[in-house]
C-alpha cells in the first residue's frame, strides 16, 4: 500500500482528471443499476397488465429512459476512459523523467555494479505498469466497489432473504482472493527482474555486435539470450498459471450463489411469496453483483504486476547518492586553477585503498603529468578532483577551497575532461563538439577543432561538421573520436583541463600535432595529463610518478630522468619497446 500511496501523491497534478473520471464512474454505475430496475418494472407491467390502464404509455416512457441512459453512458464512458488514460500516461511520463533525473544525480559508485539494460528496464518497462494501475486497476476497483454496494442495497430492498442467501459465497471469494494476491506478487516480481536481465543482455550484445561477429560467438550469445527470454516467459507463466486456477474458482463460487438464489427464489415464486418481476429483477442484479467479485481477480493481477514494478522504481528513487552537496554550498567562481591534494586516501572497496596519503600542489597555469604503471590510481585522482567519489580521508582544494564546500555544478563548470574511453553522442560532429558550451558559434566550434587537429578530417567527411557520427561515434576511427573529445573540452574553455590518455588512439604524427596544440594552451589554464606515452609529458612543469597508489617521485622530466628511478625505468622500457626518441640527446 505504501507504494500505491506514493504513486497517488505523485499523481497529484492529474487529480482533477481522475476526479472527473471518478464522477463519470459514479454516473456509469448509476446508469448500470437503472437498467435492471426498469426491466423489473417492465416485467411487472406485462405480467399484471390489467392493473395498468396506461400500460402502453408507461412502456414507451421506460423505453425512452433506457435510450437516454444508454446515450448518457456513452458520454460518461468516454470521459472516464480518456481522462483516466490521460492522467495515467502523464504519470508514467512524469515517473520516467523522475527516475532518469535521479539516475543522473547518483554517484559513480552506484553504477559500478549496474547494467545499463537493467536501469533502462526500470525507466521504461517498470513505469509502464503504472498506466495499468491508474487507468484500469484503481478505477475498476472503485467502480466494482460501488456496483457491489449499490446492487447489495437494491437486492436487500427487493428481498432480504434472497439477498442474504446470495452472500454465502462471498467469504470464500475473499479468502481465495487473499491467497491469490500473496502467491502471485513474487511471480510478477521475478518476471520483472527477468525482463530487466533480458534487456541488460540485449543492450550489451547489440553494443558489442562487432566483437560477437569477430569471435564467432553468435550461437553462444543466441543461446544466452534464448535462456533469458524463456526465464522471463516462465516467470510470467507461473503467475498466469495461478490466474488460470483463480479465475475459474471465482466463477464457480459466483455460480453457486446464483444456483442458490434461482432454486430457492423459484420455489418462493411458485408458492406466491415473491412476485415474478422481483425474481427477474433479482436475477438481473445478481449477475451484476457477482461481476465485481469476479473482476476482482483481474484487478488483483493488475495491481500486483504494477506494484512489482513500483518496488523497483522506488528502489531507485529512494537511493541516497553518495555525493551530497552541503546545504550552504557555495559557487566556485573566478577560478585561477590552483589544485591542492592534502593527505588524500581513497578506496573503492573498504580496506583496499587505491590511493594512499597523496600530497601534491599544482599552481595556476601549470601543466602537470601523472605517470606510472597501469592501475596505480592516476585516473582515480582525476575522478576525485571531479568529485565523482568522495574521499576516505584528506581534502582536495581548488584555489584553496575544499571541493566538498562548493556546488557540484560550479565544480564541473570549471573542469574539462577528456577520458580515455571517449563517449560521443549520436548527433552531428558540430553538436558533439559544442556539447560543453551553450550557444557555441560555428566559428568557435571550428577553432576548437583546429586546436585539436580535427578540422582537416572533419571537412573531408560527407557533410563536414553536419555529418552524423552514429551511436558512440561508430562511424569514426578511435583517433578521430579522441580528437573530437579534445575539441569538445577545448571549446568548454574551463580553467582546468584534464587529459586522460587523450592521445592513446592517435598515430605519432597526429599525437605530435595534438601535443603542439596542448603546449599552445599551456599557461592559459591548468592542465593535468595522464599518459603512458611518456613523450607527451616531456614539457610538463611537473611530473608525478605513482606506484601502488602512492607518489614515489615528483619533478621535471630532466630531474626525474637523472634520478634513474621508476620514471627512468619507464622511459627506458618505452625506448626499447617503441623505439622512442624520448631520451635522444639526453
Amino acid at each position: 500500500m505504501k507504494h500505491l500511496i506514493k504513486l497517488l501523491k505523485l499523481a497529484k497534478p492529474y487529480w482533477k482528471y481522475l476526479i472527473i473520471s471518478a464522477i463519470s464512474m459514479l454516473a456509469i454505475t448509476a446508469l448500470n443499476l437503472l437498467g435492471p430496475w426498469l426491466i423489473r418494472d417492465l416485467t411487472g407491467i406485462i405480467t399484471n397488465i390489467h392493473k395498468y390502464p396506461n400500460a402502453r404509455k408507461m412502456i414507451i416512457n421506460i423505453s425512452l429512459v433506457l435510450v437516454f441512459s444508454y446515450i448518457a453512458r456513452i458520454v460518461f464512458q468516454f470521459l472516464n476512459s480518456y481522462l483516466s488514460h490521460y492522467a495515467a500516461w502523464n504519470l508514467v511520463a512524469h515517473m520516467r523523467v523522475l527516475v532518469y533525473d535521479k539516475l543522473q544525480q547518483l554517484s559513480f559508485r552506484f553504477f559500478q555494479d549496474k547494467q545499463t539494460g537493467q536501469l533502462m528496464s526500470r525507466v521504461v518497462n517498470d513505469t509502464a505498469n503504472f498506466e495499468v494501475l491508474i487507468a484500469h486497476a484503481v478505477p475498476d476497483l472503485f467502480t466494482n466497489a460501488l456496483i457491489l454496494l449499490g446492487v447489495a442495497l437494491i437486492l436487500f430492498i427487493i428481498n432480504p432473504v434472497l439477498a442474504a442467501l446470495s452472500l454465502i459465497p462471498i467469504p470464500f471469494l475473499v479468502l481465495s482472493g487473499t491467497v491469490f494476491a500473496k502467491r502471485i506478487l513474487p511471480n510478477f516480481r521475478e518476471a520483472q527482474k527477468a525482463l530487466a536481465d533480458l534487456n541488460a543482455d540485449l543492450q550489451d550484445n547489440i553494443s558489442g555486435i562487432r566483437e560477437i561477429q569477430l569471435f564467432n560467438k553468435q550461437q553462444k550469445e543466441l543461446l544466452k539470450i534464448k535462456d533469458k527470454v524463456f526465464k522471463h516467459i516462465q516467470a510470467l507463466l507461473s503467475a498466469l498459471k495461478l490466474s488460470a486456477i483463480f479465475h475459474p474458482t471465482v466463477s464457480f463460487l459466483s455460480s453457486v450463489g446464483t444456483v442458490i438464489v434461482v432454486s430457492i427464489g423459484g420455489l418462493m415464486a411458485l408458492s406466491g411469496k415473491v412476485p415474478v418481476q422481483d425474481i427477474v429483477g433479482f436475477i438481473l442484479y445478481l449477475s451484476m453483483f457477482y461481476q465485481p467479485v469476479t473482476a476482482l481477480s483481474q484487478v488483483i493481477e493488475n495491481v500486483q504486476q504494477a506494484l512489482a514494478g513500483a518496488e523497483r522504481v522506488f528502489e531507485i528513487l529512494e537511493t541516497e547518492s553518495e555525493i551530497k552537496e552541503k546545504p550552504n554550498a557555495i559557487e566556485l567562481k573566478n577560478v585561477k586553477g590552483k589544485i591542492t591534494f592534502e593527505n588524500v586516501t581513497f578506496s573503492y572497496n573498504k580496506g583496499l585503498p587505491v590511493l594512499k596519503n597523496i600530497i601534491f600542489e599544482v599552481e595556476p597555469g601549470q601543466m602537470v603529468a601523472f605517470v606510472g604503471p597501469t592501475g596505480v590510481g592516476k585516473t582515480t585522482i582525476m575522478y576525485l578532483l571531479n568529485r565523482f567519489f568522495d574521499l576516505d580521508s584528506g581534502s582536495i582544494k581548488i584555489d584553496d577551497i575544499d571541493i566538498r564546500d562548493v556546488t557540484l555544478k560550479s565544480l564541473h563548470d570549471n573542469i574539462s575532461m577528456v577520458m580515455q574511453d571517449v563517449f560521443l553522442f549520436n548527433g552531428t560532429v558540430a553538436q558533439n563538439i559544442a556539447y560543453g558550451k551553450e550557444n557555441a558559434t560555428m566559428d568557435e566550434i571550428i577553432q576548437a577543432a583546429k586546436i585539436a587537429c580535427a578540422h582537416d578530417f572533419i571537412v573531408n567527411l560527407p557533410q563536414g561538421y553536419d555529418t552524423y557520427i552514429g551511436e558512440r561515434g561508430i562511424k569514426l576511427s578511435g583517433g578521430q573520436k579522441q580528437r573530437l573529445a579534445i575539441a569538445r573540452a577545448v571549446l568548454k574553455n574551463a580553467p582546468i583541463l584534464i587529459l586522460d590518455e587523450a592521445t592513446s588512439s592517435v598515430d605519432t604524427e597526429t599525437e605530435n600535432e595534438i601535443q603542439k596544440a596542448i603546449n599552445n594552451l599551456a599557461g592559459t589554464r591548468t592542465i593535468l595529463i595522464i599518459a603512458h606515452r611518456l613523450s607527451t609529458v616531456k614539457k610538463a612543469d611537473k611530473i608525478i610518478v605513482l606506484k601502488d597508489g602512492e607518489i614515489v617521485e615528483m619533478g621535471t622530466h630532466e630531474e626525474l630522468f637523472a634520478k634513474k628511478g621508476l620514471y627512468y625505468h619507464l622511459c627506458s622500457v618505452q625506448l626499447i619497446d617503441e623505439n622512442s626518441s624520448l631520451v635522444g640527446g639526453e
